[in-house]
């Protein structure tokens, strides 16, 4: 996809765009408008295909040449800086920067929020970054959701993301994920896959369903490490990279992420929570408050010297402080 100068931008329907209606198409790859602002946009004429109107509800083709402009924007032109915001660099060079994200942050600005996000911090504290994701996505490849901890990496020239952007698309980007999951998955290992598409009345979320046009194909590949009474540790391994697709395929097993809300995962896990009896109890400390799921190791080539590279981020205190509790209070008899 190109996006110019004069607040335009111009793309070809790839074969896993066919069939998908175009207002959705937009609010999936410009999130930052939500879908009723591009309806409105493809409803006066503002985005055309094959260099004619259509309307919202049209369903692309393959090879279909879409352009136009942006809805009027709901978040600056100019991202502020965000000094207050810490990075935790595991590794940087001229064309890459490696981050262990931390949790409650935004990757990148949005809706409601352009002022606290992963991209503001990343404008302060770097001269260069890419501009291929667009203005309001400078440097991000890829993304992890807000209280999803772990490695990202990010790019700091153009060259540099469209070449880590093709590994992801190639599925050679290898990503490992460690979780926390509520009760006993039957296997030790498995593989999922499903589809999944964004709920019809809950935008936030995403479900698994059958084939369907606004659906993709999610694949997960899972190995259990550690299980405890009524809950498991795991490794999971994405083969694809669809939003939420860890969350929602654990949903999907009857086994959420612990602490995960949007999924049924639960809000929060006291320490109280892990014991049989409390009479003994003093203090009820909060073991994790955001879903129990970390990005643990990120494995690419790099861009600029075809090695293959690895890093990994430790497992964050929250966890590590709820697989302790577990460990103490949850062994499997």
């Amino acid at each position: 996809m190109d996006s110019n100068d004069d607040n335009t931008f111009a793309a070809e329907a790839t074969e896993i765009d066919v069939d998908r209606r175009l207002d959705y198409w937009l609010s999936v790859r410009f999130p930052e408008f939500s879908r009723s602002q591009w309806q409105r946009l493809i409803s006066a004429g503002g985005v055309t295909i094959n260099g004619r109107p259509v309307k919202p509800s049209w369903k692309l083709r393959l090879g279909e040449q879409i352009a136009g402009g942006y809805p009027e924007p709901s978040i600056p032109a100019v991202l502020p800086p965000a000094p207050q915001i810490s990075l935790n660099i595991l590794y940087e060079d001229d064309h890459i920067v490696v981050l262990n994200k931390q949790a409650g942050l935004i990757v990148h600005p949005g809706k409601a929020n352009y002022g606290g996000t992963l991209v503001n911090a990343l404008i302060h504290h770097f001269e260069k970054l890419s501009g291929t994701g667009g203005a309001h996505r400078p440097g991000i490849v890829h993304r992890l959701d807000r209280d999803t901890t772990g490695v990202i990496v990010v790019a700091k020239d153009d060259q540099t993301h469209d070449h880590i952007s093709a590994q992801f698309a190639d599925r050679t980007v290898e990503k490992e994920y460690q979780a926390v999951v509520w009760g006993k998955l039957e296997f030790d290992t498995d593989f999922v896959e499903t589809h999944i598409r964004a709920h019809s009345k809950h935008r936030e979320k995403m479900i698994v369903c059958g084939p369907d046009p606004e659906a993709r194909l999610a694949q997960t590949f899972y190995e259990v490490q550690e299980r405890f009474r009524d809950f498991t540790a795991v490794k999971m391994l994405p083969k694809t990279g669809r939003t939420h697709q860890l969350r929602v395929h654990m949903q999907h097993l009857g086994h959420p992420i612990v602490a995960d809300s949007l999924y049924r995962g639960h809000s929060i896990v006291h320490l109280a929570d892990l014991l049989d009896s409390r009479e003994h109890l003093t203090e009820n400390p909060c073991l994790i408050s955001r879903q129990a799921l970390h990005a643990h190791r990120l494995q690419f080539d790099h861009p600029a010297t075809g090695e293959r590279v690895e890093f990994i981020a430790p497992i964050p205190d929250d966890m590590e402080r709820l697989l302790a509790a577990l460990r103490e209070h949850r062994r499997e008899s």
